[in-house]
């Protein structure tokens, strides 16, 4: 089922919790998901892309739940219908120089 994008969801009002961090990795809290919501961002692609919550270390998996459970709850729609971003392992970042020993059969 798709979400209907011409539904008008009216001002985006504060909310208590609206302060709290909900992506750790890059500091996003429920009021910025809420008003990406309120902006137009109704599927977690638009809203990673727009806020960066879930773009981080984890690679959204602490908090990809909770972004699509505010997004349901600000749109009024069931969790189910709002899409599943695509998803990478959490990695970390790895210096040139790693790869260049190792390639040169050198000890890491």
């Amino acid at each position: 089922m798709r979400i209907d994008r011409s539904k008008d969801l009216g001002p985006c009002l504060p909310k208590e919790g609206d302060d709290r961090i909900i992506c750790r990795c890059e500091e996003v809290t429920q009021g910025e998901i809420r008003q990406a919501v309120h902006d137009g961002m109704f599927t977690l692609a638009e809203v990673r892309r727009y806020l960066r919550c879930g773009m981080g270390l984890c690679q959204g998996q602490t908090c990809g739940k909770l972004v699509a459970r505010i997004m349901a709850q600000e749109l009024g729609v069931p969790v189910s219908e709002i899409a599943p971003a695509s998803s990478r392992s959490p990695m970390r970042p790895i210096e040139m120089a790693t790869w260049a020993e190792e390639k040169e059969g050198g000890e890491v």
